[in-house]
């Protein structure tokens, strides 16, 4: 079957795992109405799901936020995404999906690279973005729940997600 794109696999990713504690950082963050600069700790205080996302506009960011909004996790836990994209793309982005979400703005790629979900674009010499990733954190950032595209594209089991999520606010 052509797929129209290649399937690519990705070097192995050393990322944060179940137990850990996940990386602080301070980044702008992105809502429907403005964003300020803000640290992960400030924002943590129950369950967070914290969703690693390529470029906004690829259609694996559209996908993700359309599968965030169909599923409802918003309802249960406060979901961020993270992308390299700038303020003004999550601005765009939330105005189409994302209902309640809100998104932090890494252009450089610091957290990304923090979180060890980095790769470089094929084609596209320094271009750094993130693999999609999904990291459930309880209130003290301890990490609940990962998941790491080992291909891209690929996407977590949405199935699996929403089970770590409700084991974790039952």
């Amino acid at each position: 079957m052509d797929l129209g794109f290649d399937v690519v696999d990705l070097p192995e990713a050393d990322h944060p795992t179940v137990g850990e504690t996940a990386p602080g950082f301070t980044r702008p963050l992105v809502g429907d109405e403005f964003w300020e600069d803000r640290a992960l700790d400030d924002v943590v205080d129950g369950p967070t799901l914290l969703v690693f996302h390529p470029m906004d506009g690829a259609f694996q960011t559209t996908y993700l936020y359309n599968e965030i909004d169909e599923h409802g996790w918003r309802d249960d836990v406060d979901v961020y995404g993270l992308s390299i994209s700038t303020p003004y793309e999550h601005k765009r982005l939330l105005a189409e999906r994302g209902d309640g979400v809100r998104v932090f703005s890494d252009p450089s790629a610091a957290v990304i690279r923090s979180y060890g979900v980095d790769h470089d674009i094929d084609g596209m010499a320094g271009i750094t973005e993130a693999r999609p990733a999904v990291f459930l954190l309880d209130a003290d950032r301890e990490v609940r729940y990962a998941w790491v595209a080992d291909e891209h594209p690929d996407f977590p089991e949405y199935d699996a997600v929403g089970s770590a999520i409700d084991r974790l606010v039952d």
